[in-house]
């Protein structure tokens, strides 16, 4: 295999926050498409088809224009009905060259008796071959001066059992390692992964059950072992490309600096001056830390295994709810001490401010290294992530009674009260008999850290939500298609991550759903997407019922639903609210419990201490379109709302009605999301009415 100039290839970390190399993470719904997984998709597929496909029985006399061209005809004929073939005798002469060529099944003939090597213990392999009649013989002509090949003997007579679909496929023959593998084995393999590894890796990336690769582990040995020397070679080149595209990166840093003050970067070197660990952000992202850094999340999942460096990327959630990015980082490895280099370097760059709360993924470097740099930042762990690595850990071992597990513990995630997370723990352990399970021990060390009822008092800013978590993968895969250098990479970061680039903010307007008057204030200075959380509490808490205590306080319960009821202090000095449901301590949008007080007490505006800043209209990073804005009235919405009114009662009139609808409405609704914005904005005086 020649040695070539290698992509930058980004994977997921799969190693198990357990420490055990032999233990590996299968990220439920993760979704790594690349080249090579098509190519493979679209070889099983091929393979499929063939199987499908109609392959005529050769016959004597049957005409070639080549011998190759023959041997391909006799080789899918052969697969599909389940054997292989391979190449026996050849005969030429000095006129015609080669002239006969003899094609017979791969049982053909016996294994001759080799002189045995002069070993203690000399391997005894069992031949396949029983001496198999079936054969193909070719033979050369030239007719008009030009040369063909007929069938001169053709026999299909077996002497053995032939294969089944599933079956032939592990023959020899077939099995075939393409060259995009074979570069990826090579790399999974320069960076430690032992051989039964690399197979699940790559069954993994492309989305293939286990066992249904185009080739077998044993052909990842041997080719491993036949490529020792162009490993050598690879490291060599590979250390080489790091290097050089590691000098490239901090060139493409320092002209950034000079470029945009509000530019920095940093990087460390080792003992011979090269680049180790390197960080850069922008002046952009350092302003947006100072209105949205009170909670950020740290994205450790990928690695490239091109240059065996960790990426890390630390994000914020605006007003908006989307993820802003704060910073790049590429490391050696994943010790406490790189960790700790980066985080120190992330303070610095953010002119020695702290978020409150960092959301990980479990990660025990990185744990180690906040305590250290950042001990009164709280550490969270991503309940999405730790989602995922459930099937890995416990699907094998639990079987039939994994669907049952997984749900439990779901409700065990939502609890409300330690006391009861404790008790119900204890319960699950034992239920399911996994007290000693290495992944049980490791989640509860991590207890104060993921549960709702340990991290129901912090403040998350909605980061912990299962849209924000998809968006900052989009994020990622975004950046992470493979790139030929660090460069390239550090362009796609910069795009990425630009404010300047995007367009003046346009909102979506949201109807009103309640007519309640604190329901129509909170739109005009909440963001759309804080806006629409705070209305569906709005709306929930018309549901609930309220009981003033002697103090003041109330108590409010759900009017049919047997959940618990919340205790809602109240203060009027100075208007203050506190509900036990911790909801706007944890994300900034009061709760329907302390709504529905606020509606009992006859209040038309919500107090102006809860809406947070971070939430509001004017904490917008971009210019908002004012014509927009001032455009979201009401009586564009009441004339969609008569309209839809109409419809909706229509189409309920019969089964048809309603499947004809809605089938119309997804159409023209995506119809609608695909058009283009025009600068002219919505009045009343431009509506068509019919």
């Amino acid at each position: 295999m020649a040695v070539k100039p290698l992509h930058n290839i980004w994977i997921r970390r799969q190693q198990c926050p357990c420490g055990d190399w032999k233990c590996y993470i299968k990220y439920d719904g993760d979704d790594q498409s690349t080249v090579a997984s098509q190519s493979v998709k679209s070889e099983l597929s091929s393979s499929s088809s063939l199987s499908q496909e109609v392959v005529f029985t050769p016959y004597v006399s049957q005409i070639f224009k080549s011998d190759d061209e023959a041997f391909e005809y006799y080789s899918n004929f052969a697969r599909k009905n389940g054997f292989s073939i391979r190449k026996a005798r050849s005969t030429e002469s000095q006129t015609l060259g080669v002239y006969r060529r003899d094609f017979v099944c791969y049982r053909s003939g016996f294994n001759q008796p080799r002189k045995k090597a002069n070993v203690e213990h000399p391997r005894d392999r069992k031949s396949v071959r029983c001496g198999c009649d079936a054969k193909l013989y070719l033979t050369k002509e030239i007719v008009d001066g030009v040369p063909q090949w007929y069938i001169s003997q053709f026999s299909n007579v077996h002497n053995h059992e032939l294969l089944e679909d599933d079956q032939v496929r592990l023959l020899p023959a077939y099995r075939k390692i393409e060259e995009a593998d074979q570069e990826r084995i090579l790399l999974l393999s320069r960076a430690g992964f032992p051989v039964n590894r690399i197979v699940k890796v790559l069954e993994l990336e492309k989305g293939v059950q286990p066992g249904n690769l185009p080739f077998i582990e044993k052909d990842v040995r041997n080719f491993v072992r036949s490529c020792k020397k162009t490993v050598q070679e690879n490291d060599t080149m590979l250390t080489m490309k790091r290097d050089n595209d590691l000098l490239e990166l901090l060139e493409a840093c320092k002209v950034a600096a000079a470029r945009d003050e509000g530019f920095v970067y940093n990087f460390t070197t080792d003992g011979n001056g090269k680049v180790e660990n390197i960080a850069w952000t922008y002046g952009d992202a350092i302003r947006a830390f100072s209105h949205f850094g009170d909670v950020v999340t740290i994205d450790t999942s990928y690695r490239s295994i091109t240059y065996g460096m960790i990426l890390g990327m630390w994000f914020g959630i605006d007003n908006h709810g989307r993820p802003i990015f704060f910073g790049c980082t590429l490391l050696q490895d994943e010790t406490p001490k790189s960790f700790s280099w980066a985080l120190q370097v992330f303070v610095r760059f953010m002119r020695g401010r702290r978020p409150q709360i960092v959301v990980t993924d479990m990660d025990s470097g990185l744990r180690d290294a906040l305590a250290i740099e950042m001990p009164n930042t709280k550490q969270i762990i991503c309940i999405w992530k730790l989602l995922s690595k459930m099937s890995s850990w416990f699907s094998v071992q639990l079987a039939m009674q994994y669907s049952h597990f997984k749900s439990e513990f779901d409700m065990l995630c939502h609890l409300e009260n330690v006391e009861d997370f404790e008790h119900q723990w204890n319960h699950l352990v034992a239920q399911f008999g996994i007290g000693s399970d290495k992944h049980i021990s490791l989640l509860f060390s991590y207890r104060t850290s993921w549960p709702f009822c340990y991290t129901r008092n912090f403040f998350l800013a909605r980061a912990m939500t299962p849209e924000y978590s998809k968006l900052v993968d989009t994020f990622l895969k975004n950046i992470l298609s493979p790139q030929s250098s660090l460069k390239c990479f550090f362009k796609q970061v910069g795009t990425a991550a630009s404010f300047g680039s995007e367009k003046r903010e346009e909102l979506l307007y949201l109807p009103i759903k309640t007519c309640l008057p604190l329901e129509e204030h909170a739109r005009t200075v909440l963001t759309p997407f804080a806006f629409s959380a705070l209305q569906q509490e709005i709306v929930l808490s018309l549901q609930y019922a309220t009981t003033e205590m002697a103090n003041g306080s109330y108590l409010v319960r759900h009017y049919k639903k047997m959940e618990r009821e919340c205790l809602v202090i109240w203060i009027p000095d100075d208007e203050q609210l506190h509900c036990s449901c911790k909801e706007f301590e944890h994300s900034g949008i009061l709760c329907r419990h302390s709504l529905r007080v606020l509606v009992v007490k006859n209040y038309f505006q919500i107090p102006e201490k809860y809406f947070l800043l971070r939430w509001r209209l004017e904490s917008s990073l971009i210019p908002l379109d004012d014509q927009i804005i001032a455009n979201s009235n009401d009586e564009c919405s009441q004339a969609f709302h008569s309209l839809t009114a109409t419809l909706l009662s229509e189409s309920f009139i019969s089964k048809e009605r309603f499947n004809f609808v809605h089938g119309e409405l997804a159409q023209l609704l995506e119809h609608v999301r695909n058009m283009p914005v025009s600068d002219q904005s919505i009045s009343p005086n431009n509506i068509v009415k019919s």
